[in-house]
């Protein structure tokens, strides 16, 4: 919901008016250790409210973190920014790679998501994972970094690289380099 409301460049309750409920995770969008909350009509609050006392141990301490998240609240739009425009710098640099190894439509990134389509070139979408995951000395030695990137098999040939507040410019320029690195080492 936050990251759909940055992209479209809207309220939030923008975005949730078309919605019967919603729930946002506090770890997620602003860094809090844990929490959530839920909003829907009157009835279907007062429905979910038993709910929760049916689940094991009420946190008794819940406004420490509560605090927590309502500190993270006032800075997630600067944050979700940021994961956008990282994910989006990302993009932008596996399409100018002009790999034959895998494409990307920069159209289709609008949030802290990008979908990467990998030609059937690898042997498995799971090798392609575990090579980026892995770091070799070659590696190291031409880039003078060693750098893992952690990609989520998403179907059968696509992988999915999602942003969050703990991911820098830094970090994505360092990813982006060792998708550079792969594809010149897979052409040669």
């Amino acid at each position: 919901l936050m990251n759909a409301a940055v992209a479209q460049g809207v309220e939030p309750a923008q975005v949730a008016q078309h919605c019967d409920s919603v729930s946002l995770c506090f770890s997620k969008i602003c860094l809090s250790p844990c929490g959530a909350v839920l909003a829907g009509c009157r009835e279907f609050v007062t429905e979910a409210w038993p709910v929760r006392k049916q689940l094991p141990k009420g946190m008794w301490q819940a406004g420490v973190l509560a605090a927590a998240a309502h500190l993270g609240l006032q800075c997630t739009e600067v944050t979700l920014h940021r994961d956008r425009n990282n994910a989006q710098r990302l993009a932008e640099g596996i399409h100018v790679l002009d790999s034959p190894l895998w494409t990307i439509s920069l159209a289709a990134v609008g949030t802290n998501t990008v979908m990467v389509d990998v030609q059937k070139a690898w042997t498995s979408l799971l090798e392609l994972c575990n090579r980026l995951c892995a770091i070799n000395e070659e590696e190291v030695a031409e880039t003078g970094q060693a750098v893992s990137v952690l990609l989520l098999p998403w179907s059968a040939w696509t992988v999915c690289t999602v942003w969050h507040c703990n991911t820098s410019a830094l970090d994505t320029e360092l990813a982006r380099r060792k998708l550079e690195f792969m594809a010149r080492k897979c052409q040669e």
